[in-house]
Formats: structure tokens, C-alpha cells, sequence
């Protein structure tokens, strides 16, 4: 098969389960070309253009994973990053600094995942612990008349239960000219673009004041907060520095906790400093 052909047969979509306005920040963060649209009550799904993940020596499973894990290492909501491509189709799931896990199924559908990976989905997304799992369950057995896609078509249709309902068109196995095309004609979307650090910072502020973090921005645990970040960020950009290939794209998840901890003790600093002049 030619880089075209397995270009038009590759895909990844990041689900987010936030809403569109506490996800905009950190996937502005990541600085990579998407498109964001509502995906239903309580989820954001993000279509990455391929520019952002056709790498040389890099896996979509791996770039997925990445990105899931940088997008919600600051934040308090999940993230489930879906992916395919020629050779078969997966899933991984993300939750702030909870080792992120995946499951694979090859091509023709035979199930080679993670042991405890649909646990871990299940769990992280806070789904029925009993129709859930035994639905999962099912996409872990052979099937003979269901391939890849279908199988991640089946992740995403347990997933609707608690309320995903994607765009029209973004369909796992769909070529990237589609997707893209799809997700630009979705209700509500909009391109991803870096803003620049003044609108970032103003961007994060608002969702962290707002978000279920809200309580964690003022005052001494705000700021252990905010180290912590800050030095966890600074050790992932010292490793993205000295790896090469996809262990580049650490680097967003560091950029992610070194912004969110500056943040966070900045915003804690400024309203401190308005409290004692007040």
C-alpha cells in the first residue's frame, strides 16, 4: 500500500469529556492544527489535522496517547483518543497522571489490548460497572464479522450511553480528506489555533475559575499545586529534549504543567494581592 493510500486509511479523533470551553485551553497548549466541536452533553472531540500526526517512525497509538495524557495532566476531566490506520484501530484512555492505557485490535479484528485497559476505560469515565463492562467485555472476544473499525465503532456506541453523540461523518476507519470535512461542517466547530501567551493565560484563568479545579487556585495548596506542576513539566521537557521521534511530543504535555502551574500561582499571587488591598 502507497503513503497515500495508507494516509487516506488513517485517522485519530481525542475525546474529552468536558465541554468545549474547558477543553479549548489546553488543546490551544498542545499548538498542533485541530478542529474542536461539541460531541454531545459533557464531551468535546478534537480531529487532528494530519500534518500533526504524520511522523516518520511514529505510531498512532503512541501520538494518541500523547496527546490524550498532555491534554488532561492539568485538568480533572478524561480524555479517550481513538485511532486507525491499515495495519488496525485502538483506543486509549487518559486521566491526569494516571498511567495512560490502551487497547489494539489488528486488522481483521482479533483482540491483541491491554490486559485491564476497558477497566481502566470504564472506570476513568465513571461508566455502569456492570452493562458497561459487559459490553466492553464483548469487544474483547473473537468476532469474526466485526474488523478494526468496527470495533472501535463499538468502543464509541458504549461510550454514547453516557451521553458522546459525534459529529455526522466522524466515523472511525474514515479517510483523514473526510474527517476533516466532516468535523469543519459540524455545529459549533471551530480551529484549534495558538493564541498567544496573553490569551492563553487569560484562556486558562477563566477555565480554572470556573472548572471543578476552582477551589485548587488560591492559596497554599494552590501554590504546592502549582510547584508540583511546574517541576513535573520541567522534568517531561527534559526528557522530550533528549529523546527523538514521537518522545518529542512529551513536550506538550510539559508545556501543559509548566503553563498551568505558572498560572496557578500567578492567578493565586494577583488575588491575594486584591484581597489585602481591598
Amino acid at each position: 500500500m502507497s503513503a497515500t493510500d495508507r494516509s487516506r486509511a488513517a485517522g485519530v479523533l481525542l475525546l474529552c469529556r468536558a465541554e468545549p470551553d474547558r477543553v479549548r485551553p489546553s488543546a490551544q497548549l498542545l499548538r498542533e492544527p485541530m478542529i474542536l466541536a461539541p460531541a454531545g452533553e459533557d464531551w468535546t472531540v478534537l480531529v487532528p489535522a494530519e500534518e500533526a500526526w504524520r511522523e516518520e517512525g511514529s505510531h498512532l497509538a503512541a501520538v494518541a496517547a500523547e496527546w490524550a495524557h498532555a491534554l488532561t495532566v492539568a485538568e480533572s476531566w478524561p480524555a479517550v483518543g481513538l485511532w486507525w490506520d491499515e495495519e488496525g484501530a485502538g483506543f486509549v484512555v487518559a486521566a491526569g497522571f494516571r498511567r495512560t492505557v490502551g487497547y489494539t485490535w489488528l486488522a481483521d479484528g482479533a483482540p491483541v489490548g491491554e490486559e485491564g485497559a476497558m477497566t481502566a476505560l470504564r472506570a476513568r469515565l465513571g461508566l455502569d460497572p456492570v452493562l458497561d463492562a459487559e459490553a466492553f467485555d464483548q469487544l474483547t472476544r473473537p468476532d469474526s464479522d466485526a474488523d478494526a473499525a468496527a470495533r472501535v465503532r463499538g468502543v464509541i456506541a458504549v461510550l454514547a450511553r453516557s451521553g458522546l453523540h459525534l459529529p455526522a461523518g466522524l466515523v472511525p476507519g474514515a479517510g483523514t480528506d473526510a474527517l476533516r470535512a466532516a468535523a469543519e461542517a459540524a455545529p459549533r466547530a471551530e480551529a484549534v489555533e495558538w493564541p498567544g501567551w496573553r490569551e492563553a493565560v487569560r484562556g486558562g484563568l477563566d477555565a480554572s475559575e470556573n472548572g471543578l479545579m476552582g477551589e485548587w487556585i488560591r492559596g497554599p495548596r494552590a501554590r504546592a499545586l502549582g510547584a508540583a506542576e511546574i517541576a513535573a513539566g520541567v522534568c517531561l521537557l527534559v526528557y522530550a529534549r533528549r529523546g527523538a521521534g514521537s518522545r518529542r511530543r512529551w513536550s506538550a504535555a510539559g508545556v501543559v504543567l509548566v503553563a498551568d502551574g505558572a498560572l496557578t500561582i500567578a492567578y493565586d499571587t494577583w488575588r491575594s494581592r486584591g484581597t489585602s488591598g481591598a
